[in-house]
């Protein structure tokens, strides 16, 4: 049997749950065009997504640990990649919209810098004077104006829908959004929490016994009967899959609760609600709580990982300036925009695009000699 979009339509009002968004409700995109005969609206803007170049310059871009630091260390791809596997499990189980949940998830960091979070806090310091950066408006931008491929319209020309989403992320409307942006939202913070730990005992900047005391600690090793105190490659294994596993689970159970006692039965109802009906039940927030302010202090500010930002920041910086000095130096399609957005947001934009690797290379090609980033 052949399904076309419109049997593909037909089959998710069928079988999706009453509150989950429908394809065929799309409000549209930006610039009237023909739909694909044989995707969603939704299919078509998850491959968008995919063949753009920001998310293929995801697999060279840093989560916490540079990609040069070894290969079995998360980057801003796997990550993203870990956030759409969450969305979709909850989405499968709650019946939403499996496919605008992953197209979302997807996107909703294609606007990061090189370097992580802390390439994101230096270019936010640099254009200051300038309206600053942050990596969730610069996803946004990319979506809708920066990637250039197509001959009539910039951007991806994406429907409402995910659009509304990226906007959730980036905190740029207010009121309730669709519940399958309000899972990404959650996906996006249950991934980090998951993966960083993991990547925290990889490293050996995290040691078991630090753990000791934490309940999300404590209630995995009991429930995997570890010793909490020491903790071999394939225990640790197993206590990311537990993990992971534990949260979808009470993100789904308690989701569901709460779509139940709120009587919601259509996206209507979603957006009227006066709050979000995506969320852990309040006795796993408080762990995921303990567990990220543990990451803060112990991980992302780990004297090796400060290190790391300092020397990124010494290569963002140094590249800001020098584009601004000389914005010849800036490629034909960064040039091409300097008109319509300014100097200051065209270096941002275009230092923001570049992938670990080509921070450093540039660095290297300016001043002979690469910084030393790592441990």
């Amino acid at each position: 049997m052949l399904f076309d979009r419109a049997a593909l339509e037909t089959r998710e009002a069928q079988t999706l749950a009453p509150y989950a968004t429908l394809s065929q409700s799309s409000r549209g995109r930006l610039y009237p065009e023909p739909e694909s005969p044989r995707r969603t609206a939704f299919q078509k803007d998850r491959d968008r997504v995919l063949h753009t170049a920001a998310f293929r310059r995801l697999e060279y871009k840093t989560q916490v640990f540079l990609n040069a630091q070894g290969d079995h260390y998360r980057t801003r791809l796997t990550h993203t990649l870990e956030v759409a596997q969450a969305a979709r499990s909850v989405a499968l189980n709650l019946g939403l919209n499996e496919t605008l949940a992953e197209t979302i998830s997807l996107a909703h960091d294609l606007g990061h810098p090189p370097f992580g979070h802390a390439g994101e806090s230096i270019l936010d310091g640099l254009a200051a004077a300038h309206g600053g950066f942050d990596h969730n408006l610069q996803t946004v931008r990319i979506v809708t104006e920066l990637e250039d491929r197509y001959p009539d319209f910039p951007g991806l020309n994406l429907t409402r829908e995910t659009l509304d989403g990226l906007a959730k992320h980036a905190h740029l409307s207010s009121g309730q959004h669709t519940l399958e942006a309000q899972l990404v939202n959650v996906a996006d913070g249950l991934a980090y929490s998951a993966h960083d730990l993991d990547d925290g005992l990889r490293s050996g900047l995290i040691a078991p016994h630090d753990l000791r005391g934490l309940p999300l600690w404590e209630h995995l090793t009991a429930r995997l009967h570890l010793d909490p105190d020491h903790v071999g490659e394939k225990d640790r294994r197993s206590i990311q899959r537990e993990l992971l596993g534990w949260l979808i689970d009470d993100l789904t159970t308690h989701s569901h609760e709460q779509l139940k006692a709120a009587g919601i039965v259509s996206p209507q109802q979603v957006a009227a609600h006066p709050s979000t009906l995506i969320a852990f039940s309040p006795a796993m927030h408080s762990g995921l709580s303990e567990l990220n302010r543990f990451l803060f202090e112990r991980l992302y500010r780990h004297p090796r990982v400060l290190r790391q930002v300092a020397q990124a920041e010494h290569c963002l910086e140094s590249l800001y300036r020098a584009f601004l000095k000389r914005p010849a130096m800036l490629p034909p399609g960064a040039r091409s925009r300097l008109e319509g957005n300014g100097l200051e947001r065209t270096v941002c934009d275009h230092i923001a695009g570049m992938t670990d690797r080509y921070a450093l290379e540039e660095y290297r090609s300016l001043h002979g000699i690469a910084p030393e980033l790592g441990f």
